[in-house]
């Protein structure tokens, strides 16, 4: 996933491979051979080639679907729809969303009602 969303990403931002690869201070052919999946970068050079692409790591390695950082989704209702959430790294389950949502509620309707 991670090699066909960096060329696809890359070719939507008009940018060549030496380009990128200027940038994350990589030869043309190890750049080359992340977008083959024949390398693995590391995590830092992941970090600046998401910056040289105005797209977020989380994209490049599949963790969401939102490539263009501006365009995230902040509406809390929508985003607690997503799963896989997690607090530090504890799944939450269900139950716990649930939760949530209702007291999110609970503080909007408050708040509506005070002003």
């Amino acid at each position: 996933m991670f090699a066909k969303r960096l060329k696809l990403l890359r070719k939507r931002r008009n940018m060549s491979m030496k380009e990128v690869a200027d940038h994350v201070g990589v030869a043309k052919s190890t750049y080359a051979g992340y977008e083959s999946g024949y390398r693995q970068p590391t995590l830092e050079t992941i970090q600046s080639i998401a910056k040289k692409l105005s797209t977020t790591s989380d994209y490049l390695l599949g963790l969401t679907e939102e490539f263009d950082p501006a365009q995230q989704n902040t509406n809390a209702r929508e985003f607690l729809n997503y799963t896989q959430l997690h607090w530090d790294g504890v799944p939450l389950e269900e139950e716990d969303l649930q939760l949530i949502r209702q007291l999110l509620e609970r503080v909007v309707r408050d708040r509506s009602h005070t002003q």
